[in-house]
Order: C-alpha cells, then sequence, then structure tokens
C-alpha cells in the first residue's frame, strides 16, 4: 500500500470473515478512483466473494486482476449487473457518474457501494432517493476517512462509551497529496468531480453527523479557492466550511491539496472532538516529526486523566462486514439511508453555497 499517494490509498485489514465463500456476491464496476481497491480489500476480507470485474478501460481490468486475481472480466457492464449470484455492484465511477451506475444497479436488482462523492449535484441525490424508496435498495457510500481509519473509529468507540461527555463541537482537517502528473483529466473539471466540498468534504460531514449524533444541520459559511494552481482553473484547491447541526453541535472543517513533498504521508489528517467532559484529538495518518510509524494515533483527556492509543490493531474495520450483513438481512446497522444521503446533501449544499475567495 503507498501511503503517499492519496488517489490509490487502499487500507487493508485482517481478515474477518462474516459469512461463508458465496454467501454473498459482489462485482466491481467502474474503477475510476483508486478507492476501490480498499472497498474491495474491505469486503473480501469480511467474507465477500468478488465474482466479476468491468470497465471500459483494459488496462485498468488488467491493474485490477492483479490485486485480485480471483475476479472474472466481465464483457459488458450489463454482465455484472445482470448476474443472477450477485448481491452488490460495487463503483468508483467518475464522480459525476456514480448516481446513474447506482440507478442501473438498484433497477437490476442489486445494492449499490460507491466511492465517494457520491453525487455532484442535489438532483442526483433526490433521483437516488426515490429509487432507493422503489426497490428498497441499498445507496451506500465509501466514506473511507471514518470507516476505514482505526483511529477515528476508536475515537467514535470513546464517544459512545461517554469518555468525553456529550459532543459539542467537532474540527476536522483534511489536506491531501496532488500529485497531478498522475491524475486522470475528469479531477481538474469542475462538472465531473463536484468541487472540494463536494468531493473530500464529503469525509468531514460525514465525520461530524456520526460523532455528534446529529441527524441534520445547517451550512452557516463555506469558501473555496484555488490559490496556487493556475494551470488548472477549474481546480478548488483549497475549502472550509461551518456547520451547526439541529441539536446545537458546531462542525468546522478545512480540505486542501496542499500536501508538502516531504511528508511521508499523503496526508496529515486531524480529527478533533470536544465534549462537555473531555476532547479527543486523533492523528490518522502520521504523528509529525516523530519515529512512530505510521498513522491511528488517539489521545483523550477527560476527568479521569491523559490517554494516549495507538489504535493499528485495535478497532479492525468493522463497517464492511456490517454492510454485507446489513444486505442479506435488509438491517443498518453498518450505517443508515438516511445517515448517507444526509451527508451527501450537506456536502452539495457547502458547495452551492460556497464564497470564492481566490
Amino acid at each position: 500500500m503507498n501511503v503517499s499517494d492519496g488517489m490509490n490509498y487502499a487500507p487493508k485489514g485482517k481478515p474477518r470473515p462474516v459469512v461463508k465463500p458465496g454467501e454473498f456476491v459482489f462485482s466491481a464496476v467502474r474503477l475510476d478512483h483508486g478507492h476501490i481497491y480498499g472497498m474491495c480489500n474491505g469486503l473480501t476480507e469480511a467474507g465477500g466473494t468478488l465474482k466479476y470485474v468491468w470497465d471500459p478501460d483494459p488496462a485498468k481490468v488488467a491493474s485490477f486482476l492483479k490485486a485480485f486475481p480471483q475476479a472474472r472480466p466481465a464483457r459488458s457492464e450489463e454482465e455484472a449487473l445482470s448476474d443472477g449470484e450477485t448481491h452488490l455492484i460495487a463503483g468508483a465511477a467518475v464522480t459525476s457518474e456514480r448516481c446513474a451506475l447506482g440507478l442501473r444497479a438498484m433497477d437490476a436488482g442489486k445494492d449499490y457501494f460507491t466511492d465517494k462523492a457520491p453525487f455532484t449535484t442535489l438532483e442526483q441525490l433526490a433521483a437516488a432517493r426515490k429509487k432507493t424508496a422503489e426497490t428498497g435498495k441499498k445507496y451506500m457510500v465509501y466514506y473511507a476517512e471514518r470507516l476505514h481509519d482505526e483511529g477515528s473509529l476508536l475515537a467514535g468507540y470513546m464517544v459512545e462509551q461517554g469518555e468525553i461527555g456529550r459532543v459539542i463541537a467537532v474540527n476536522g482537517f483534511g489536506p491531501h497529496r496532488l500529485g497531478a502528473p498522475g491524475r486522470p483529466a475528469w479531477f481538474f473539471e469542475r462538472e465531473k468531480y463536484g468541487g472540494i466540498l463536494c468531493d473530500i468534504g464529503s469525509h468531514q460531514i460525514e465525520q461530524f453527523l456520526t460523532y455528534a449524533g446529529e441527524e441534520d444541520a445547517a451550512v452557516t459559511a463555506s469558501r473555496v479557492g484555488n490559490y496556487n494552481h493556475p494551470e488548472y482553473p477549474e481546480l478548488e484547491d483549497f475549502g472550509d466550511c461551518m456547520l451547526v447541526g439541529k441539536n446545537g453541535a458546531t462542525h468546522y472543517f478545512r480540505v486542501d491539496w496542499f500536501t508538502p513533498d516531504g511528508l511521508r504521508t499523503w496526508g496529515d489528517g486531524r480529527l478533533f472532538i470536544l465534549g462537555t467532559e473531555g476532547f479527543i484529538e486523533v492523528r490518522k495518518y502520521v504523528n509529525l516529526a516523530s519515529d512512530t510509524p505510521g498513522g491511528g494515533h488517539v489521545f483523550l483527556a477527560n476527568g479521569k486523566g491523559e490517554t494516549y492509543v495507538n489504535a493499528v490493531g485495535v478497532t479492525g474495520y468493522p463497517f464492511f462486514g456490517q454492510l454485507i450483513l446489513d444486505c442479506l438481512n435488509r438491517t443498518e446497522n453498518a450505517m443508515t439511508q438516511a445517515h448517507a444521503f444526509k451527508a451527501a446533501e450537506l456536502c452539495l449544499l457547502a458547495q452551492e453555497k460556497a464564497v470564492r475567495v481566490k
């Protein structure tokens, strides 16, 4: 796993199967973003059986088969979508095309698991909401910066256990390395990637709703800019946003494409959770300028004292097994559909309301 390359960052965990081989079959359709590898890692580690892979680019399929040799190349998208054994379609299409793929998957009787951001317009969100209501199928989203990060998961357990009291504020920082030469052309086209708050901002808003226990929020301010990449005029290399939850919790986040080359990972992702009885900090991917390798650094302070935990290997990645069982049992333990859509809606509203500062 290349920790310096965010686009192809694909965490691997220990196998924790929740089903026997063949009991839950999924296929990978559209490989435009490298997150499809992390999505498929998580599902196979949870016991999922990967059957088909399809993309219009044979080179992408060939690379995918090196990582997942058990998959079979489908002759067409339709072959994967119409397969009677397949329960779920996992896809990482161009961002603006993710909704259309999801609608086709649900029409074919499949649950759908997409990379973030799941939409680029509010019209797409409305269409997905309508389709899930019509079909009863799932439209799940890979909000990886919480779901595939053990430090973030451990912080969530600490919140659930009341270690810091009631959460009143969440601050998130999601810097990323641009790596422009390795990015596809669509990445720099505003209509296709949706804007920085829609794209990587979606992680931050989903985290806020989760940690604060909020079901809805209002965007009070948002800003975007292109400070240092005039050669890519449609790129937003900076964005920030403020929200207030329906129950009063506040949220501020900043996202950007300014990770320096000297940093050993693709981004110094940070999370701060303030409660009425303490606070938590998570250094997700690196403990800056220290000899400690890797991420998963969780710091807790409350009335009992100060605690540090290295979360790597502690929590695993339970979302994927929960998702498999949700698909089989028609439950909502991994993530509710309302939550997945609300996070998407708020990032779209943040993007829509954003003031251009540069």
